[in-house]
């Protein structure tokens, strides 16, 4: 899957939050976004049906029900899948190796991968 510049700023929200967030919401919390308002609904609607997100409820605003909305991935897991979803795949080998190499990786980063290796290799 992968999401247009729009609609992975709407993700963005959704990643930021921890409750489910209704149109309005999305609204009020995009700060700089390069869609117009009247578009949100065009861009949930596409968004569910790339399935990053779903439904997650109700909300009462005024006099109205408005539908809310929660990421169905977390923003690694979007990033994980879409690496491998090009034509030009990149080696596993190759591709931890570079990411191994940049300075965002921490010593405690690289302490959870040591354990996250060992859990696998037990699988």
């Amino acid at each position: 899957m992968e999401l247009t510049k729009s609609e992975m700023e709407i993700m963005d929200v959704l990643w930021a939050s921890d409750v489910p967030l209704s149109r309005a919401d999305l609204l009020e919390r995009s700060e700089e976004k390069t869609w117009k308002d009247s578009s949100v609904h065009i861009l949930l609607n596409s968004l569910l049906k790339k399935a990053a997100i779903k439904e997650a409820g109700f909300v009462k605003r005024s006099k109205t029900y408005g539908r809310t909305f929660v990421p169905t991935l977390t923003r690694e897991q979007y990033f994980a899948g879409t690496i491998f979803c090009h034509r030009h795949k990149p080696e596993v080998i190759g591709l931890f190796e570079a990411l191994l190499a940049r300075d965002e990786v921490t010593p405690e980063a690289l302490e959870k991968i040591e354990e996250m290796i060992k859990e696998k290799k037990n699988k």
